[in-house]
């Protein structure tokens, strides 16, 4: 996941009018979602800082997600 989003790809939450978070659909940079992005992962990778939002944009990968993959972990 996180090599996708160092690519380029985003993850999108998709919330209903109250603003609660009912999905999230992951892009890669061409636009393709990805099948295999679930809700857990998005908040693994949430929870461990390696993705972040600017500005209530879609989540991308951050420094310390890019420093995590360079690393393996």
């Amino acid at each position: 996941m996180l090599n996708v989003l160092a690519l380029g790809g985003r993850i999108t939450l998709i919330r209903d009018d109250d603003g609660k978070t009912l999905d999230i659909e992951c892009f890669t940079r061409e636009g393709w979602v990805m099948t295999d992005c679930t809700f857990d992962m998005f908040k693994r990778l949430r929870a461990k800082k390696a993705i972040a939002s600017v500005r209530s944009g879609p989540y991308r990968i951050s420094r310390l997600g890019l420093e995590m993959l360079r690393v393996g972990t």
